[in-house]
């Protein structure tokens, strides 16, 4: 089990029961689109954010990325970590057919691939705190962003660390700070070219 500060915020229910299997902390669920009629619950979410800080762990598909835009979009970005799911193929147990763009939610998740991506991204019992980090020039200088053949770096990137294609550039920043060393991610970088 996994005991952590920050609230959690998921879609729905299935993902709040997948999360507690090995989560001891506040998970809350958006009821999918439902958060956006629900002023109280978005209230609420942004006073967590304001207490003890957020982790958004969404689903990698439009309607995901478009919950987690919107609940981070009146939210100071330091009070939010963000857990990206990869692009896996396939469907729910529960479901009769695969989502509408064919890929596993949350709930599809091992319990294994999920505390790995905790972990992976600082949030654990202990504190993670980045003294150097990768900044938006280092991504331009690398060729990430900004650049002729950017488009395709970053999709390489991305790939290479089982991230979401939709992935903006200010959230790859995120992760990648929240995940790893200065250092370690220019081996990675490298490694790519």
């Amino acid at each position: 089990m996994l005991k952590i500060g920050e609230a959690v915020i998921v879609e729905g229910k299935y993902d709040k029961l997948k999360l507690s299997n090995f989560l001891d902390t506040l998970i809350i669920e958006t009821n999918g689109f439902g958060i956006y009629k629900d002023k109280e619950k978005l209230k609420f979410i942004r006073k967590l954010a304001e207490e003890r800080g957020l982790v958004i762990l969404t689903d990698s598909d439009h309607s995901g990325f478009q919950i987690r835009n919107y609940i981070s979009s009146g939210i100071p970005k330091d009070k939010i970590k963000h857990i990206y799911i990869p692009d896996i193929a396939g469907k729910e147990k529960r479901k009769l057919q695969p989502s509408k763009e064919g890929k596993l939610g949350v709930e599809g998740m091992s319990d294994e691939l999920l505390l790995k991506l905790f972990r992976d991204a600082g949030i654990s019992s202990e504190k993670v705190i980045q003294s150097n980090p990768v900044t938006n020039y280092d991504l331009y200088s690398l060729g990430f962003s900004g650049t002729y053949h950017s488009k395709q770096k970053k999709k390489k990137l991305l790939k290479a660390l089982d991230l979401p294609e939709f992935l903006s550039t200010n959230s790859l920043l995120s992760y990648i700070n929240s995940s790893m060393e200065k250092e370690e991610f220019f081996n990675l970088a490298e490694s790519l070219k």
